[in-house]
Order: C-alpha cells, then structure tokens, then sequence
C-alpha cells in the first residue's frame, strides 16, 4: 500500500499542542478530503528539516508531564507525511494533523482527565489511542499493515491492542460477539464504550438495541461515568432510526432560509442523504438522486445534509451539480444535530424510506442507491452509462 501525503506547518494547531514538521514540498491526493487540510501553508524544505529535527528531539527528552498527554511513535516504511487527529470526547477541540519526520513523530496535547483520540490515516483506516493525564501512549509498526499498529503505554491502549490483534482475524458477526464478551469482561474500561460505538452504533447495520443493552451493563459497572450515560441516552434516541422504523420528527432551516420537516419527506420513495465537498463518494450518490429525481419528479423526494463547515462551500456544490432539493449545511460538520436525529455517522451516509416512510435501507453506496431505486420505483435508460 502506498501513501501520498500533504505536508507542511498545520496553521490549525491549538495553543499547546506540539508536532514535528516534515515536508517533500507536494500536496496529497487524499488532502481535499479534510477540510482542515485544505489550508495548510508550505515553506521551504530544509526549514522544515531543521524544525522536525529539533522538535523530535525536545518533544522525546521528556515525559509527557503532568497536565499533558502525548502520542509518540516511529512507522516502518513512511519517513515523512502527516495524518489526521481529533477527540470525539473533548480531548481536544476540533481537528488537527500529526506530523511525521524521518519516520518519527510526536502530539502533545493539555490533558486533565481520561479522554478518546482517533487518528485517521491516508487511506481513511481508522485507529483508537485512549489518554490520560500524564501518560505517553506509544504506537509502533509498519505503514504497509495498519491493522497491526500497536499502542502502548497504558492498560486500556494495550487491551485495546490485544483486542484489535484478535479482531483481525474474526468474521463481521465474531467481532460483534467478541465486542460482547469484552464489555462483560471490562465493563468499566473506556475500551469497552469505543468498542460499543464502534461496532454497535457507527456500524453499517447499528443494532441499537444490543448497544443499549451493553451500555446499561456498562453503567451498572460504574455508574458515575458520565460519559457512558450520555451515549446511552443518545442510542436510546437513535432506535427509531433503524430499518423497520419509520422517518423520525424533525424540524430545521435549509441552505435558501426556508423551514424544512418530515412533510418534505413526502415521495413514494423518500431520500436522506449526508455529503460533504471532500468525499467525492457522496457526491457521486448526490449526482445519481439528482437525475433519478429529475425522472421521477415527485415521486423521489430527497433532503441532504451537508457536513461542509462552510456553508459557501456547500452552495457552491449544490450549484455546480443543480441540486435543488432542501440542503441543511449549518456549519456545525459531525455535531449537526439531524446527524444524530437520523442515526447517520459517516460520509456518505444515508437512509432510504418507502411512502409510509419507513426505513427500507440505510448507508447504501452508488451501486446500491441505484439498485435500490430502481427496484422502488422502476428501471431508468442511462444511456449505457454506468456509476463509478
């Protein structure tokens, strides 16, 4: 697997929060699909060298200290680049990059408390890394492998280690059941509710009802985790969102300041489709909805969500594909409460409802929006065109 990488000074850090820098003075293909990524400035190599230099060297003197937590490491098979780093419970605010020097790299971030980091990486693999105050969590391993990173450093980090070792070589259904078995093991462990998220609610087919049911033992465990409480609440809302329920109540103000609510989700087969300009997938299903929506006509009824921080961004997408069905882009990216209120937790993401509006499908690709429509509501001649 090979990886391209944006690189430069990341001009979105927050106060404290250290990384070394590195460059190869070229832009990645992946970096228009973060946002945050998109306004990195770039200097000249060697300053870059120096800095990555020094900074590796002050940043792996010392421990973490107290008040601090840090992630460190050195990858096999990647000697510069950067990746993506944000905190789902207010580890840190918003998102921000770590970079890597000469294979080696370094985040140092004010930490008071337990808190949950996810790193995303060039491919969009996904990778969990618990702090806490005064820790240093420590990941090591080869580029190439991703599934077999390890994170040191602390027992949670190295039970989830253990646990992602043994998931590697499980079937979809084993890791839901080993997940079970897990949270009965350690159901005090922050693991188990990333564990939870993970596989029970952020999943292709959320079973909200076993989520619900792990957390409440979870809770049981350790009932003044505040934390575990809040996600209970919020798989509790998210239920009436699964296939077989219908459309939830919802009510908001689309990109033109109009009202919008469940009445414009009003077709024979009804649409909700989450988007953003840096995921090129979801607005290829955008562009497939706009013409079947402009064969079928009210027969297609479609509200998208787009996860743009900036609503400019959005209108300007909206008008080079002629979407005009309601758009809600209301800056607030993966905390705009629709989000929540459809159960939806990636981009692209999407549900799909017949016309007593309950939900037949959900987080559907191209291909399968396509075949889904047309079994709904027919076949249409594309002209021998196919969806990428």
């Amino acid at each position: 697997m090979g990886f391209a990488f944006t690189t430069g000074p990341d001009t979105r850090r927050k106060p404290g929060q250290q990384a070394t820098v590195g460059t190869n003075g070229r832009k990645a293909t992946w970096a228009r699909h973060i946002p945050s990524l998109r306004s990195l400035s770039f200097f000249s190599p060697s300053v870059h060298a120096i800095a990555a230099m020094a900074a590796v060297t002050l940043l792996t003197a010392c421990g973490a200290g107290n008040g601090r937590f840090r992630i460190e490491g050195r990858f096999r098979n990647l000697n510069r680049g950067e990746f993506y780093v944000y905190s789902p419970d207010g580890g840190t605010q918003g998102r921000d990059t770590i970079q890597v020097a000469d294979g080696r790299f370094s985040y140092n971030v004010p930490l008071s408390d337990k808190a949950t980091f996810i790193l995303i990486f060039p491919n969009f693999s996904e990778l969990v890394v618990f702090g806490d105050n005064g820790k240093v969590a420590k990941l090591s391993g080869d580029v190439s492998h991703m599934k077999e990173i390890e994170v040191s450093g602390s027992d949670d980090n190295e039970l989830m280690t253990k646990f992602r070792m043994s998931a590697n070589r499980m079937a979809p259904p084993e890791v839901k059941k080993a997940v079970a078995d897990f949270v009965g093991e350690h159901p005090a462990s922050p693991v188990s509710m990333y564990l939870v998220d993970r596989y029970y609610i952020r999943a292709d087919e959320p079973d909200y009802a076993a989520a619900a049911k792990l957390l409440k033992t979870m809770l049981k465990a350790d009932p003044t985790n505040g934390r575990t409480a809040l996600l209970l609440k919020q798989t509790e809302t998210l239920k009436p969102s699964a296939i077989g329920a219908k459309l939830p109540q919802f009510a908001a103000t689309d990109t033109d300041g109009k009202a919008i609510s469940l009445k414009n989700l009003n077709g024979k087969v009804n649409v909700v489709s989450a988007w953003a300009s840096w995921s090129y997938d979801s607005q290829n299903i955008q562009r497939w909805l706009r013409r079947y929506k402009t064969a079928k006509g009210n027969d297609l009824a479609v509200v998208s969500l787009c996860l743009d921080g900036d609503k400019a961004t959005c209108l300007r997408e909206l008008k080079a594909d002629s979407i005009n069905w309601p758009t809600v882009c209301d800056g607030l990216m993966w905390d705009t409460p629709l989000m929540a209120r459809f159960g939806l937790a990636t981009v692209p993401g999407n549900i799909v409802a017949d016309a007593d509006g309950r939900i037949v499908a959900r987080n559907l690709s191209t291909r399968e929006m396509r075949e889904q429509l047309e079994k709904m509501l027919g076949k249409l001649d594309f002209g021998g065109s196919r969806e990428r």
